[in-house]
């Protein structure tokens, strides 16, 4: 007797449980999160609400939740373009920091200048940065068939050391005690707070106009029907007139151009000035918000909210149950991880094939 597994493509399937699929994976992602404290020694439940109730059970915690899924929208948002025309940008990470470093610099460029002009200017130029950025794979993709997977993920590092050199070199601050960061930025160079004693800040009606804006080009326009249309089949994209260059750029701009935007929330916001670190890796983070969401702007609202949970949740653990920070990355990949199987059991159905040898004589 011996045994096959035969992987078949499923011909129908419900939307329902489509919508359900992500939720599964945060199910399975909170009870294998129980399993792993078990094992480290703490008391599942008692952990998990440390890890998840805990950092949200106040005003200032829910503000902090806020504030880290503002960038993650942003950017998932961007993403989204790209994901559902088959372009798989990768690098929106550097795309943050590049956005950051432009948008830092024309902060720079009116330090102890003071102006209602000055944080437009810086949003603009923000925006310009990370899509320039993102033109680089694209154009490489475009016009030399490259592919854009390596070639975004590799400017990460461009741009994390660009940014490193400028904050230890030209850009460092005289009176920083030589400290790699920049200046503080002027007042007029910062996102206005929104409430006294918390850091959530204006930032977060750009990630709700985004989210309202995409949604009307997604459903609601010519160009989000040719880009669902492109990401079913590109044959038939084709076939109806698909300009496949033009909307390889043209994604790839919106996407970087939104996670520049994410980078200047992060530079004007609380921080206030260019340092290495101005990323959390926020870029990467943003792909499993991406696809949490469903590819949604709707839901990738919700699915931000609950990616930012692990950061916090991992702040909390580390404070109340001394483990490493880096368990807020584990909980990421878990939910990575029965997405994407989820996912597959969606859309293809594995079968068990019974075979019996017959003996010869």
């Amino acid at each position: 007797m011996g045994s096959l597994i035969k992987i078949e493509k499923r011909n129908d399937i419900s939307n329902s449980i489509l919508l359900f699929s992500p939720v599964l994976a945060i199910i399975l992602t909170l009870l294998s999160g129980a399993i792993i404290f078990y094992f480290l020694g703490f008391q599942p439940l008692e952990a998990l609400k440390i890890f998840f109730i805990i950092p949200i059970a106040d005003l200032y915690g829910f503000s902090e939740l806020l504030l880290k899924a503002t960038p993650l929208c942003i950017i998932a948002i961007g993403l989204s373009f790209c994901f559902k025309t088959n372009n798989w940008n990768i690098g929106a990470e550097g795309q943050l920091i590049f956005g950051g470093i432009v948008s830092g610099g024309v902060a720079l460029l009116f330090y102890n200048q003071e102006g209602f002009f000055i944080l437009p200017i810086i949003i603009l130029t923000g925006a310009l940065g990370g899509a320039i950025f993102a033109l680089i794979p694209a154009i490489l993709k475009t016009y030399f068939n490259t592919n854009e997977i390596l070639t975004s993920l590799m400017l990460v590092y461009v741009a994390k050391l660009l940014l490193d050199y400028l904050v230890v070199g030209p850009w460092t601050n005289p009176e920083g005690f030589n400290f790699p960061e920049t200046r503080m930025f002027s007042d007029s160079a910062r996102m206005p707070l929104l409430f006294e004693g918390l850091r959530i800040h204006a930032g977060i009606f750009i990630a709700l106009m985004l989210v309202a804006l995409s949604w009307f080009i997604f459903f609601k326009t010519f160009l989000g029907f040719q880009m669902k249309v492109s990401g079913l089949s590109l044959k038939t994209a084709r076939y109806a007139g698909y300009k496949g260059k033009k909307t390889i750029l043209l994604v790839f701009i919106i996407s970087g151009a939104c996670a520049g935007l994410a980078g200047v929330g992060e530079i004007t916001g609380p921080i206030g000035q260019l340092y290495r670190e101005i990323s959390p890796e926020y870029g990467f983070t943003a792909i499993i918000v991406t696809f949490l969401g469903r590819l949604n702007p709707i839901g990738i609202i919700f699915a931000s909210l609950i990616v930012a949970l692990t950061y916090l949740g991992a702040e909390s653990a580390q404070i109340f149950l001394q483990v490493p920070k880096s368990i807020g990355q584990i909980f990421q990949g878990l939910i990575l991880f029965f997405l994407l199987a989820s996912d597959f059991l969606l859309y293809f159905k594995v079968k068990f094939l019974i075979t019996q040898k017959k003996n010869e004589y």
